[in-house]
């Protein structure tokens, strides 16, 4: 069956269409050695049933995640897996993953607070490469050592923390609540499958507007909505202000990182952070206010 036809990016009306590529561009580019494809998955399997050929594996557990603080590793960490991914100062990456690029946007996001610039996004990801019929490998290419340098972690600029988060709500900020319409009314208190990132209690962050993070994206092509589309959800039905200083936040900081991706670079909001402690540290916290309908 032939896939539905995505309208092309540069006519979608982003205020950065260069962050995105599509299938197309990455095909062309499968051979060059200074663009290399990282696939990032919420199932942390699926690289290995078959990937894109000469994509690496970034595994937001064990690659960009502390095991022991929870936090994210320090810069000499993050430097040594890009400079064993084959990452040098002039390679442009392009991450993609599964389930409309959720992961792949969270990995985007923890890229950003080090710095790394020369990132993309394959518009789609994994479902839109397979049903335009475009291969996949489970041969893993073996790319030299990168010397990619890396700057310290940002931790203010695009991030937020609870204490952030406590003085936002009582100056009233913008705050934009991307789970599920069950998690944002407390009905559940985790994802389905998820039982061990749920929280003590239920509800949402006073303030925040419902909008969950997939309304972002086309069901039928994978792809992103188009800019019109998009303030159509934000602006028109949520009166949220481009201007304003917004945080986004989920359960754990993925899925509003998918957000934190649209806002800031599909619409060029030039003040949006990402609250990554999110609902499992807010709604586990001493003297945290919450809302219920």
């Amino acid at each position: 069956m032939t896939p539905p036809v995505v309208t092309p990016i540069a006519s979608r009306g982003y205020a950065h269409p260069e962050i995105l590529v599509d299938c197309a561009w990455v095909a062309e580019h499968l051979e060059d050695p200074d663009v290399l494809l990282l696939e990032s998955d919420e199932d942390l399997l699926l690289f290995e049933t078959g990937h894109i050929p000469g994509a690496q594996k970034i595994d937001w557990v064990e690659d960009l995640n502390d095991a022991v603080v929870r936090d994210y590793i320090d810069r000499d960490r993050f430097q040594a897996v890009l400079r064993d991914r084959g990452v040098n100062d002039r390679t442009t990456i392009v991450f993609y993953g599964d389930r409309n690029n959720w992961w792949a946007c969270y990995a985007l996001w923890v890229f950003q607070l080090f710095g790394v610039g020369n990132c993309r996004l394959l518009d789609g990801g994994r479902a839109r490469w397979i049903d335009e019929g475009r291969p996949l490998t489970t041969d893993v290419a073996r790319r030299a050592e990168g010397n990619i340098s890396v700057g310290a972690r940002d931790d203010v600029r695009i991030r937020a923390f609870r204490d952030d988060v406590m003085t936002h709500v009582a100056n009233k900020g913008a705050l934009v609540d991307v789970r599920s319409p069950e998690e944002f009314t407390g009905q559940r208190m985790h994802m389905p499958d998820y039982p061990n990132e749920g929280a003590l209690r239920g509800g949402h962050i006073p303030g925040a507007r419902s909008v969950p993070w997939a309304r972002a994206v086309d069901p039928d092509t994978h792809t992103f909505r188009s800019a019109d589309e998009l303030r159509a959800i934000y602006v028109d039905e949520q009166h949220l202000d481009p201007h304003a200083d917004i945080v986004v936040y989920c359960r754990i900081g993925e899925r509003s990182s998918h957000t934190w991706f649209v806002l800031t670079y599909l619409l060029g909001w030039p003040r949006v952070r990402n609250y990554d402690g999110s609902w499992t540290e807010w709604g586990n916290s001493v003297r945290t206010p919450i809302e219920r309908p």
